[in-house]
Formats: structure tokens, C-alpha cells, sequence
């Protein structure tokens, strides 16, 4: 099978595509052919080993892990002899940030656990948006616990890739909704439910007075202080992106039981729960690009630059 190849650090032109074996699943697990993948910044941290302590995990030389993707969406090619719940040719989706990556291929091996049905309602491609972005805005907004009707919700960088899923979700919940974004999103955030949309170049929401119960900062540019003011008597914060090592280690060492920081990891469970506001029409993927399978190391490049609008996707096959 074809597959992007990453064997050392470096930038996307790093990557190669080059014939590689196709995976065997294991008991537990199903071969995927892969129709739909998405670039996360998951992808392009490894591929740089950037933070540098990173590499304790992904390979101090080389990366143990050269075939990079985390999510995928397709259709199930074979099973492994202990899956019962799926059968060749059910539409899937899932993400393999805890198991290995290895979706900028045609087929990827995936444990049932981290995989779900694909919602009826979305193509490949669509799908492929919502496992990583999707799950880190779930469970960044229910850390701390249920979200409801009578809470003020606030998403910094509300027009990212989690961003665009967090606000949906907290609307989806009931709650009055205020996403951080630029000037030129503020159209892309309204279409997306929420209530007040705060252009972080012209106001700071941390200084404008007011408060909110619920914070995700899906960013991580902000410091605790910062959170702290903005949040209202018994409010809770969780960070799930971080543009600095400091910032990082800021919310680790001070951020106590009000800020919290969160790295999803996702579950079958969590992915049929977006399954079931996505086919309610609740939720939706933002996709900003689309990039055929030749052109992962450019659709990576493109995400590294920080201005993705929702998600970069891309269709394979």
C-alpha cells in the first residue's frame, strides 16, 4: 500500500511516499481502508519533535512511528478474530493518537475501542474532521462536568479545528456561548450557534468584566491569572492547546481544581455520542481545505501556519 513516510524529524517536505506493507489487524482490531483522513496539530508537533522532552515518547533519533495521521474514516476491510460488532464494509471512523498514528495511509489497523460508526449523514472526508477535534472539545467541556442551560460558556479560539466543535457542543447543551476569534471568523463562528463573539485583536476577554462559568481555551496563549479573572464564582477553565512550554507548565503547577489542563483521549463512546448530535443536525465539521492524498505534507504545512479556519481534510482514494 501507499503511505507517507516520516524517518526523520523535520518539516512536511520531510515526508516521502513510499510502498509499505499493508497491517494485519490484531484480535481486537480492524483493518481499515482508509477514504477520509484529517491533519491535526498532533501531526505536525511530531513531526518536528517539537517540544524537544517530547521525544521521550515519539523517539529520540528517529520517530518510532514514521507513518503519521491520527484520524481516519472508511470503510472496514477485515476483522480480527475477537471483533464481533463490525463486519467488512461498515463505514467507520476513528483516531490513533494513543495507538501508534498511522493514517496518511490507505489502510491503518484500529483498535475497536478508539472507532465508531460513521454518521450517515457526513462523507468520508467530513468524518474525518471529528474524531481528535471533536473528542478534545468534549471532554475539554465536560472535565469539570455537565454543561447546561443556565451557564455562560466561553471558547477561546473559537474558530479552529476544536474551537469550531466546542462551540456547537456547548450549544448543543443549552448554554450561552461566547467564542474568541479574529474579525475576519466572526461570520464562520455566528454560523456555528454562538450567542457573542469577542474579536481578541480589539478587546481582551479577560479584561472586559465579564464572567463566565465555563472556559475552554483552546489555544493556550492565555495565562492563569488571566483565566482566573474571567471566571465567575465556582467557574472552572480548561486548556486543551498551548502555544508555549511556560504557558504549559503555568497551568500544570497553578492552575489548582479550577483550571485544569486536558489531552483527550479518545473513546468509542465519546465518537457515537458526536455520531448522535451530528446526525440530529446539532453538530457539524467546519472544513476550511481540502487536499487530495498527494498533498499531505502540504495541507500539514498549511496547518502549521496557524490560520486554519475549522479543519483541513483529506480525501484518500
Amino acid at each position: 500500500m501507499k503511505a507517507f513516510v516520516g524517518e526523520t524529524y523535520g518539516p512536511p517536505e520531510a515526508l516521502r511516499m513510499a510502498e509499505v506493507a499493508k497491517p494485519a489487524p490484531d484480535a481486537d482490531e480492524v483493518l481499515v481502508r482508509v477514504l477520509g483522513t484529517s491533519v491535526n496539530p498532533a501531526d505536525w508537533h511530531s513531526m518536528r519533535a517539537k517540544p524537544l522532552f517530547s521525544r521521550a515518547v515519539l523517539g529520540w533519533l528517529r520517530p518510532k512511528n514514521p507513518i503519521l495521521g491520527v484520524d481516519v474514516a472508511g470503510q472496514v476491510e477485515s476483522v480480527g478474530n475477537g471483533v464481533t460488532q463490525y463486519k467488512p464494509g461498515d463505514e467507520v471512523y476513528a483516531n490513533l493518537l494513543d495507538h501508534g498514528y498511522g493514517c496518511f495511509a490507505e489502510y491503518v489497523a484500529v483498535p475497536v475501542g478508539v472507532m465508531a460508526s460513521k454518521p450517515g449523514n457526513l462523507s468520508f472526508e467530513e468524518a474525518a474532521a471529528v474524531p481528535m477535534a471533536g473528542v478534545t472539545a468534549l471532554q475539554g467541556l465536560r472535565h469539570h462536568g455537565a454543561i447546561d442551560a443556565t451557564q455562560k460558556v466561553l471558547i477561546n479560539g473559537g474558530s479552529g479545528g476544536v474551537g469550531s466543535f466546542a462551540v456547537q457542543i456547548a450549544k448543543s447543551f443549552g448554554a450561552e456561548v461566547t467564542a474568541v476569534t479574529s474579525f475576519a471568523n466572526v461570520d464562520l463562528v455566528r454560523s456555528l450557534g454562538a450567542d457573542h463573539v469577542v474579536d481578541y485583536k480589539t478587546t481582551d476577554f479577560a479584561r472586559s468584566g465579564e464572567r463566565y462559568d465555563r472556559i475552554l481555551d483552546t489555544i493556550g496563549n492565555r495565562s492563569v491569572p488571566d483565566l482566573k479573572r474571567a471566571l465567575a464564582p465556582g467557574g472552572k477553565a480548561a486548556v486543551t492547546g498551548f502555544t508555549s512550554v511556560p504557558k504549559m507548565m503555568g497551568v500544570a503547577l497553578r492552575g489548582g481544581k479550577d483550571i485544569a489542563m486536558v489531552e483527550a483521549h479518545v473513546t468509542a463512546e465519546d465518537l457515537a455520542f458526536l455520531s448522535g448530535l451530528i446526525e440530529s443536525g446539532k453538530v457539524r465539521p467546519a472544513i476550511d481545505r481540502r487536499y487530495p492524498f498527494a498533498e499531505i505534507p502540504a495541507a500539514i504545512a498549511y496547518l502549521e501556519l496557524g490560520h486554519a479556519k475549522g479543519k483541513v481534510v483529506i480525501g484518500v482514494g
